[in-house]
């Protein structure tokens, strides 16, 4: 089947995670935002108050939808009412794209609420491409799917992380949601480079960065989503810049939400980091 191809649609700069905290101030003062990413598993009611802000917001920004429940890499067979839903939450927003995770979030039925990693394996890789291109062909266009946090590995990986998420890209014809505080809470917590990471990808695949907060415990890392993005992770970011290009970037806020106007504040770093780190690279292709 032939998808909605989604690289030509207009969505580009910076964006945010849509929180219920946030409704009212985003209709009142209409912020400087250049889109929106939604969580896909809130919006999958009938009606009620949060498809009232939903329209009334869509109306005014462009959006996305991120989903946590696809559960690709799960051995269960795919949740096909759960898609059936989504596909109607796409055909009443029309976002410029929707992603979820390359992950699995439980197996026989039961569902362990985590993005849980997967075996980088031949067999699995199989496996996830043929459940993406089913998904794809379900849906009529291609996916994202994000790289996630982890803090275990698995002794029969064959490949690594980047290698997986590539090949899976390339063979299922799907493209890349980089969330960038990701590599670098994974990288902490199993001792690989980070900027190999970013190499291994390729990038026309990537379509998508995400940036956040996590807590870092000192032996590990764990990615919560709760606090501002710490240099460290702006630094990778530049360097995704510089090798990816001007990739639409949002923020991911999930727990602990401020103030509107602290996340907007948060924004504006995020686009003095790429602005720098765009120049950067100019100065690079010149010298």
């Amino acid at each position: 089947m032939e998808h909605q191809g989604i690289r030509s649609n207009g969505i580009q700069g910076f964006g945010l995670g849509l929180r219920r905290q946030h409704y009212e101030t985003i209709l009142a003062e209409r912020p400087a935002i250049d889109w929106f990413e939604i969580l896909t598993e809130n919006y999958l009611v009938p009606g009620g108050k949060p498809l009232h802000y939903l329209d009334r917001i869509r109306a005014l920004y462009p959006m996305v939808m991120h989903g946590v429940s696809l559960s690709i890499g799960s051995s269960d067979p795919l949740d096909r009412a759960y898609l059936a839903e989504v596909r109607t939450l796409i055909e009443r927003i029309q976002p410029a794209w929707l992603s979820d995770h390359l992950c699995w979030t439980g197996v026989g039925g039961v569902n362990l609420h985590d993005l849980l990693p997967l075996p980088y394996t031949e067999e699995a890789l199989r496996h996830v491409v043929a459940r993406v291109r089913q998904v794809q062909d379900f849906l009529g266009r291609q996916i994202l799917l994000e790289n996630v946090s982890s803090y275990l590995t698995y002794q029969i990986s064959a490949m690594s992380e980047w290698e997986f998420l590539a090949a899976v890209a390339s063979e299922a014809d799907c493209l890349i949601l980089l969330d960038i505080n990701n590599i670098y809470v994974s990288a902490f917590n199993h001792g690989f480079d980070p900027l190999a990471y970013l190499e291994g990808i390729p990038v026309d695949r990537v379509r998508q960065f995400h940036l956040a907060g996590h807590l870092n415990l000192g032996t590990h890392i764990v990615d919560t989503h709760d606090h501002p993005v710490i240099d460290a992770v702006w630094s990778l970011y530049e360097e995704a810049v510089r090798r990816f290009g001007a990739i639409p970037t949002m923020i991911e806020r999930d727990a602990n939400i401020p103030e509107l106007s602290e996340l907007l504040a948060e924004l504006e770093v995020a686009r003095r980091h790429a602005a720098q780190a765009g120049a950067m690279a100019k100065q690079r292709q010149t010298a």
